[in-house]
Order: structure tokens, then C-alpha cells, then sequence
């Protein structure tokens, strides 16, 4: 197995990630722990190393002393063929294997591996948690938890064990030499632990408040290009900047406060550093003076004391940045993990297919205030039935749509699909049973060809044509090219889908759909962003593809609806007529009244009232 292998970056986790520091990271780590206490120990040897090398010094020294330059090399030939081998061969061997633990097997592995399991848990919130936040500020928690937690771990391999290895070492070299210079090592590491212990929670606390400041930057920056058109269309760059320039302040003063408690710390350190020097060495020439040790000793102390003193400035770096990033991940712990909203049921059982029955029974739902959405809707779909649901913005027509799709749970009754509660069915295996074109057509930044095939990804490629043409898209996705030059299914329809117009954005969405073929179809202001020339073009295409299936159609524009199976109109979140087009018009209610204003009697009727 190749090193870079050691490690599956794409292993799942189990369980929800905890909401605690420790679980949390023992979480995102799971399945590599083993390998990172490998790469751990690996740097301890190399940190246990460093203070073989004072000792094979210090060995060196005495022996040339005690020889004299004429005997030096004859009786020390062996010495110094294993000094060689010590330096020339063992310690960069020891080097070189920490580094590559390092550089190939932690940090390319560790960082995809958290990051999945972030995202794979991120996707499986509610539709409520994205509407929540920001997209942007989401995705920066994702990449910046997982880049701490990579940070936090190749930092504790590469600079904690190698100086604690280094430090354990030391103090038993010189205990050897004299347990009174172990003594004050050991004094000097107490107030390098209090002063580290002091000042890192305050640093980590403000690391946190840092990275949450950072994050509302990325996000309020994102939210701005997102709606770029919208800021041009109502000339308010200039607004956008101030807003903006008000999130960096507050990460300005953030920056500061941390910045300012990790200059004192670092100053505070290398000033009690430099004491190091002075008691190790100050203390040995003590002891060689009264005849208690050798000036290899002295060396030997010297090279230890200096590179501890040096060692003192990294680590406390490593330090201040090993706490703002776990500040940095306990942010990121807030905002990702919370429970879900919506999850299967422990038993939940995949949707076969649908024959394409669905009941609204009794269904209540107020989004959790008391008021407003659905109260006490009954509605039955036959399979292959035609139903259009019309009414004025607000009277529910889309909660029953996300109740059917169940993107919300209802709070009272119940949504079935040939008698199965949907929610006793797996989301996934329910959602593909329902295929749907909203008024908001969503399109990623990939080919057209990609944007088709996410209605059934295993289609062919005369599938796909087939389906085009039947949405009347096949002509305008030929013509297309982006800016790398890509053409027709190749080209990228940029980011929402932005090289399209809406009418072209809807054909799309309306091919996908055809060649998902799900038995339900649901149909959101589907036609609402085609002229009429484009909407009588298809609309014999729709009807080919509403063939034999349940087809729930939402319609502001009435003659999309008027030759459904029947008409159900809704209103305050109650259903309030039902019919056929025919029915609804005879009755002179609230739908005769939408159709007479949309066929320009409104003039009229508002003379009347």
C-alpha cells in the first residue's frame, strides 16, 4: 500500500458528530487515528533525537580531552564512524520519514476526509436550515473547520510530541549529569506551563469570536454576488460597500483584541526563555567548577539549553495556533451540527413504485406559530388524475407541495402515497417518486448535458436528445457556448444557471423532469417564464408527459389549469372550491372572479364593486 493511501479520505462516519470539542474531533478523525499516532511517534524519535545529538557532542568533547590531539583519532575510531552513522544516516532517515508521515499521508488526507463528512452531514439538513443562514457563511464553516482540525492535528504531530519527546529527553540527559540542573529545567518548564495555561483560553475565546466574524464577512460578501444584478438594477454598490466595510470592522476589532493578547503571551515567552540559557548553563559551569562535571557536560547542556530556549518561540506559536483553531472549530461546531430537523424514521422503508395515490388527510401546518399555512385540508389525488391548484399568494398552495414532498412534517393528520404515510418512507426513495419544475428553476455550474442527466443520471445520450426536444430545448442548448469555448451539451450554463434566460432555464428543468418519468408530477408555476409562443410550443409536450400520471400543477396563470381533471382553489389556507373549469365558472365564486380578471373583465368588475 502506497503511504498516501494509509488513510481513506472518503471514509463515512458514523452517528451525528457531536456538539462537544473532543467527541467532535474524535468524530471527524475516525478510522485514522491509528496512522496519526504512527506519524506522532515518528516525531517523538526525531525530537528524542535532537538530544541524542548534545549527548554524541558532548561524548566527542570529553573523549578529545581526555586523548589529546595525537591519540584522538586512533583511539576514537569508533566513535566517530558511529557518530557518522548517527548523523549522516539515522537521523535524516528519521527525518525524512516524519516528513513524508506529514506532508503525504496527514495533511492531503486529513482535510478531504473531515470535509466529506461535514458536507455529507450538512446536506442531510432540513430545507429550514439553509433558508436559515447564509450559503456562503455555510460553506465557509465547512472549509474552515476542516482546515483547522488538519492544522490542529499536523501541528500536534510536527511540533507537540516531537517537544515533549525533546523535553523528556533533556530532562533525563540531565539528570545524568546532575539532578540539581534537572531540577531547574523542571522549575523553568512549571512557569512555561502557567503562562501557557493563562493566556491560551483567553486566546482561544477570542479566536472563536474572530472566526465567527470572519465567516459573516465571507457570508454577507457571498449574499452581495450572489444578487449582483439586483445591487446593479437598484444602483447600490455603494450601499452593499458600506454593509460590508460594517462586517470587516467588526473582524477588524476581533483581529485586534486576539492580536493583542498573542503579542503580550509571545513577548512574555521569549522573555522567560531567555532565562533558560542562564540556569543551564550558569548552573553546569557551577558544577564543572567544583569539579562535578566535564566540558562535554558543559557542551552537552549548552546545546540542549539553546535549543530549548529556540524550540520555547516555535512551540508557543504552534501553541497560539493550535487554540485559535480549536476557537475556530468550536465556531464551526455551533453552526454545523446541530440535530436535524427532518430525519427518517428508524424503521423508514424505501417508496416502491408509486401507483400515484395521494391524500391530504386532516393536514395542518402553521411553520410552527400557530397561524398562517394549512388548517384542516383534505384532498385526494386518484392515480393518473390532473389537478391544478390555484389561489392567491399565501393561501397555502406551496405548503401543500413541501408537505407532499415532505420538506416540512405536518403538525396535524397526515400526507399518503398509495396508503404509505410519508413519513414512514425514506426521503430519497419518496422524492424520486415525484418529479417537479418549480417557478425558481435551480441550475448548477455544470454542462447541460449534467443538468438533464440530474434527472435520471443513468440516461443515455439519446435519452437525454429525446428529452430536449420534447421540452423544446434541444435547438437553444446547441447554440450555446461558454467562455472556455465549450459548445452545446459541453457548455456550461454557468453559476444559477446565469447564461440562460428564465424561459430557457424552465425548458431545461421541464427535460429533466421528463426524463426522470416519475409516476407524480408536480408542476410549480412551470410555464410562468415562457412567452406565449414558447408555452403553446410545449404545451402539447406537457401533455404528453402528464400522460398517465398524478400531476398536482400550481397556477397564477389560469389557462395553464383550465383543462385539468379538476381545479382546487385555495385561500387562507383552506380549500374553498373544487371542480372542473366548466363547474368553477357556473358557481361565480372566488375562481370565476380570478378568471374574468385575468381574461380583462377586471376593469368591469371593479366598476361593479
Amino acid at each position: 500500500m502506497r503511504p498516501e493511501d494509509l488513510i481513506d479520505a472518503f471514509t463515512p462516519a458514523e452517528g451525528q458528530p457531536p456538539r462537544r470539542f473532543l467527541p467532535f474531533v474524535t468524530w471527524s478523525l475516525k478510522g485514522s487515528l491509528p496512522v496519526l499516532l504512527v506519524s506522532g511517534l515518528l516525531s517523538s524519535l526525531v525530537g528524542t533525537l535532537e538530544v541524542v545529538s548534545a549527548l554524541v557532542l558532548g561524548r566527542i568533547i570529553d573523549s578529545a580531552l581526555g586523548s589529546g590531539p595525537a591519540e584522538f583519532f586512533d583511539q576514537n575510531t569508533g566513535l566517530l564512524i558511529a557518530a557518522f552513522v548517527f548523523f549522516v544516516v539515522l537521523r535524516p532517515v528519521a527525518f525524512g520519514l516524519s516528513a513524508t508521515a506529514n506532508a503525504v499521508v496527514v495533511q492531503p488526507n486529513v482535510m478531504p476526509l473531515v470535509l466529506s463528512r461535514l458536507n455529507r452531514w450538512t446536506l442531510g439538513h432540513s430545507v429550514t436550515f439553509f433558508d436559515n443562514d447564509f450559503a456562503g457563511r455555510i460553506a465557509q464553516k465547512m472549509m474552515q473547520t476542516s482546515r483547522a482540525i488538519t492544522d490542529v492535528v499536523s501541528e500536534i504531530i510536527n511540533v507537540v510530541f516531537f517537544a515533549v519527546a525533546s523535553l523528556v529527553g533533556a530532562v533525563l540527559m540531565l539528570t545524568s549529569i546532575d539532578g540539581r540542573i534537572a531540577l531547574s529545567l523542571a522549575v523553568w518548564l512549571c512557569a512555561y506551563v502557567a503562562l501557557i495555561a493563562w493566556f491560551m483560553p483567553r486566546i482561544r475565546k477570542r479566536s472563536k469570536a474572530r472566526a465567527g466574524a470572519r465567516a459573516m464577512v465571507s457570508g454577507h460578501i457571498v449574499d452581495t454576488i450572489t444578487n449582483v444584478k439586483t445591487v446593479k438594477l437598484f444602483g447600490h454598490a455603494g450601499r452593499e460597500d458600506q454593509a460590508a466595510l460594517q462586517s470587516m470592522q467588526q473582524f477588524r476589532l476581533r483581529a485586534i483584541a486576539f492580536g493583542n493578547y498573542a503579542s503580550i503571551f509571545r513577548t512574555l515567552l521569549m522573555t522567560l526563555a531567555g532565562f533558560l540559557p542562564v540556569l543551564l548553563i550558569g548552573g553546569t559551569l557551577i558544577l564543572w567548577s567544583h569539579g562535578h562535571a566535564t566540558a562535554g557536560d558543559i557542551a552537552a547542556t549548552g546545546a540542549i539549553s539553546i535549543r530549548i530556549a529556540q524550540m520555547t518561540g516555535w512551540v508557543s506559536f504552534t501553541l497560539m495556533g493550535i487554540y485559535a483553531n480549536i476557537g475556530e472549530i468550536e465556531d464551526g461546531i455551533r453552526t454545523l451540527t446541530p440535530p436535524y430537523g427532518l430525519t427518517d424514521a428508524p424503521d423508514a422503508r424505501p417508496l416502491p413504485a408509486a401507483k400515484g395515490r395521494v391524500v391530504f388527510d386532516h393536514v395542518s401546518f402553521t411553520y410552527g406559530r400557530g397561524k398562517g399555512g394549512l388548517e384542516d385540508v383534505s384532498l385526494v389525488l386518484e392515480p393518473g388524475e390532473k389537478v391544478g391548484l390555484v389561489g392567491a399568494s399565501g393561501a397555502g398552495k406551496s405548503t401543500l407541495v413541501s408537505l407532499l414532498l415532505r420538506l416540512h412534517d405536518v403538525e396535524a393528520g397526515a400526507v399518503t402515497i398509495d396508503g404509505q404515510d410519508v413519513r414512514e418512507l425514506t426521503q430519497d426513495s419518496l422524492r424520486r417518486q415525484i418529479g417537479m419544475v418549480t417557478q425558481e428553476t435551480a441550475m448548477f455550474n455544470r454542462s447541460a448535458r449534467d443538468n438533464l442527466l440530474y434527472g435520471r443520471p443513468d440516461a443515455t445520450e439519446a435519452e437525454v436528445v429525446a428529452a430536449a426536444e420534447r421540452a423544446e430545448a434541444h435547438e437553444f442548448v446547441l447554440g450555446l457556448r461558454d467562455f472556455a469555448g465549450r459548445e452545446g451539451y459541453e457548455a456550461h450554463l454557468g453559476e444559477r444557471g446565469v447564461r440562460l434566460s428564465g424561459g430557457q432555464r424552465q425548458r431545461v428543468a421541464l427535460a429533466r423532469a421528463i426524463l426522470k418519468d416519475a409516476p407524480i408530477l408536480v408542476l410549480d408555476e412551470a410555464t410562468s417564464a415562457l412567452d406565449s409562443e414558447v408555452e403553446a410550443l410545449i404545451q402539447t409536450a406537457l401533455e404528453r408527459v402528464m400522460e398517465g400520471k398524478t400531476v398536482l400543477a400550481i397556477a397564477h396563470r389560469l389557462s395553464t389549469v383550465a383543462r385539468m381533471d379538476r381545479i382546487v382553489v385555495m385561500d387562507a389556507g383552506r380549500i374553498v372550491e373544487e371542480g372542473t373549469h366548466a363547474d368553477l365558472l357556473a358557481r361565480g365564486g372566488l375562481y370565476a372572479r380570478y378568471w374574468k380578471r385575468q381574461s380583462g373583465g377586471f376593469l368591469n368588475l371593479e366598476a361593479a364593486e
